[in-house]
């Protein structure tokens, strides 16, 4: 199903909604979820000169194939990919290890895709295999989690790093109140990239003054699985019996963690914040277990990684800062320092708006 934002204000803020395991490690085009905008039926003109061209091969490799977050993603990718009449693939691994996606990107390069589209599991582990699909002229971008800048031509970014890590803290700092207390991070995997830049300017928001009743006590981690990310939550709570708060930056750990919550005592009492997606925590803000939580919309950002590939595959930009280029419904995009092109600012999804909002 197509599913759009309500009020198209929600370029909103994330990471990933984790459900058990398929075993899959190779997934046909699923049709049941999107959070893009309607794919346009000509590939367009990138702003910085020449058409897209028709046929490309564009790849997607999330960083879990079987995560629901990476499916949202990657229907918008496959959104944009049909608009410009190109050949959409997606693969990857059924886990989150650091070279799990390492095969598919040499499988990728072998098969000579014009793109791939990669979230990083790792900043560095995946960076030779890029390379060499670059070597083979293959262009590489990366979205959601980024790879050191030598293994890709763009980084497609949700929202700015600082914003979304300040955010957080200041936003689980105005729901426990000027009394602090002591908090926890409930992180994805020790080496995810945008997890670990977040969390960086978490500990950073949490050196000011204003903060000075706050005490952050673990850096907890559930690997973006379901269960461990549970069962990291019990143990916060046993460990700190007088936590006041956890910050979760992956959608898998907020929805485990706000399962926990819901079914024990410390349900209002310990503060749960992070991101997550508006259909996935709606019963939880109703009743009660999160006040408030941030997120980008992922299938927006899956559709302008999918036009950014075109562009690139296309020659119509080389990934310098200042380009610019068209993205379908999203408009033009300019290319940023070290070949960032940014989605949008966070929003915050609270019992107040939450029903706006469908994906």
């Amino acid at each position: 199903m197509a599913i759009r934002n309500k009020a198209f204000a929600a370029l909103a803020l994330t990471s990933l909604l984790g459900v058990a395991a398929c075993g899959s490690t190779k997934e046909d085009t699923q049709k049941e979820a999107a959070a893009t905008p309607a794919a346009t039926e000509e590939g367009g003109a990138a702003a910085g000169g020449g058409e897209i061209k028709e046929g490309l091969k564009i790849a997607f490799l999330p960083k879990q194939i079987n995560n629901p977050y990476f499916t949202i993603s990657d229907k918008g990718g496959e959104d944009a990919v049909n608009a410009v009449k190109g050949e959409y693939k997606r693969v990857g691994p059924s886990d989150t290890a650091a070279s799990s996606q390492v095969s598919y990107i040499n499988t990728l390069t072998t098969q000579k895709q014009d793109a791939i589209v990669i979230s990083a599991n790792d900043a560095n582990a995946v960076v030779p295999a890029l390379q060499k699909a670059k070597a083979a002229g293959i262009k590489v971008v990366t979205y959601d989690s980024d790879t050191a800048p030598e293994g890709r031509d763009l980084f497609i970014n949700q929202a700015a790093a600082e914003d979304l890590g300040r955010s957080q803290v200041q936003l689980l700092a105005k729901q426990i109140g000027p009394e602090g207390g002591e908090i926890a991070i409930l992180s994805a995997t020790p080496n995810a990239t945008n997890q670990n830049t977040w969390i960086e300017f978490m500990e950073d928001e949490l050196k000011k003054p204003e903060y000075s009743k706050f005490k952050l006590v673990k850096i907890a981690y559930g690997n973006d699985d379901d269960q461990k990310s549970f069962e990291e939550t019990q143990g916060l709570l046993q460990a700190y019996p007088d936590l006041k708060g956890i910050i979760s930056p992956t959608t898998v750990g907020i929805a485990a963690a706000a399962r926990y919550l819901q079914g024990s005592d410390a349900k209002g009492k310990v503060k749960l914040t992070g991101l997550g997606t508006p259909n996935q925590l709606r019963d939880f803000v109703k009743d009660g277990t999160i006040e408030g939580f941030e997120l980008w919309d992922p299938g927006k950002l899956g559709y302008l990684a999918g036009y950014a590939a075109a562009a690139l595959a296309s020659g119509t930009i080389t990934g310098a800062e200042g380009e610019k280029f068209t993205a379908g419904d999203l408009g033009e995009r300019e290319v940023g320092k070290n070949g960032e092109v940014l989605l949008g600012p966070p929003t915050v999804f609270d019992a107040n708006n939450i029903d706006d909002f469908d994906f």
